[in-house]
């Protein structure tokens, strides 16, 4: 089956260059030149990943996004001009997974597309590997080489959440929405703690992979090669 990608801008040349070097690369291209356009197309066509420009009339990127999270589970690029911290601050708490900044060259732009697509795969299976780190999502238990490492419910989960799309951003406040449940009472310090207590078990057993700060965002989990 071939992916389709969503590019969503409203700049016609952005949207022929993308569409020709997506196409060569095997994909199938569906464009819309705003986001309500692109709102029906997600609606109507089986989408697997959606390329997002952030200054579009009527339904801008960032609202796109938001509606994206809320009802697909696909990875979303959001480009666009802007590059400040605090524009990519917004594409990030609106859910996007990566964030390129025009002008853009189209050859690292297939790269995160490919990167974007294998971490998605990874949602689906029940046991993530990270290198000589195993989580089993069924059993409830992670594993360093033979040695079995015991985590607390919600740190489990925490770390599922992250190790599931490795190199994703994620907000303090949607890591609560996502392991603590929207009605949770909780603030964003339950996630330093939690975020704290998982370095301190795994740093002294493994080099598989570390969980980053990001500063002014939140965290993400990077695997090490």
């Amino acid at each position: 089956m071939k992916v389709t990608i969503l590019i969503a801008d409203d700049d016609p040349h952005i949207r022929e260059l993308l569409r020709f070097y997506l196409a060569k690369e095997g994909y199938l291209v569906l464009a819309a030149s705003d986001g309500e356009k692109a709102a029906r197309l997600l609606e109507e066509e089986a989408i697997h990943l959606a390329i997002v420009d952030i200054m579009m009339p009527g339904l801008n990127g960032l609202e796109l996004c938001r509606q994206i999270r809320e009802t697909y589970d696909l990875p979303v690029i959001m480009l666009t001009a802007k590059g400040e911290v605090r524009d990519k601050e917004k594409g990030f708490r609106a859910g996007t997974d990566d964030y390129l900044t025009k002008p853009f060259e189209p050859t690292e732009l297939l790269y995160r597309i490919k990167a974007l697509l294998r971490r998605y795969q990874m949602v689906s299976k029940q046991v993530i590997v990270m290198n000589k780190t195993v989580v089993d999502r069924m059993s409830h238990v992670v594993k360093v080489g033979d040695e079995i490492i015991h985590l607390p419910l919600k740190e489990f989960e925490l770390l599922v959440q992250l190790a599931s799309f490795p190199d994703r951003t994620f907000t303090r406040d949607q890591l609560l929405e996502l392991v603590w449940g929207s009605n949770n009472e909780s603030d964003s310090r339950t996630i330093d703690v939690h975020i704290k207590r998982l370095r301190e078990k795994f740093t002294d057993k493994t080099n598989d992979f570390v969980i980053s700060t990001v500063r002014g965002l939140g965290y993400k989990l990077e695997v090490r090669s």
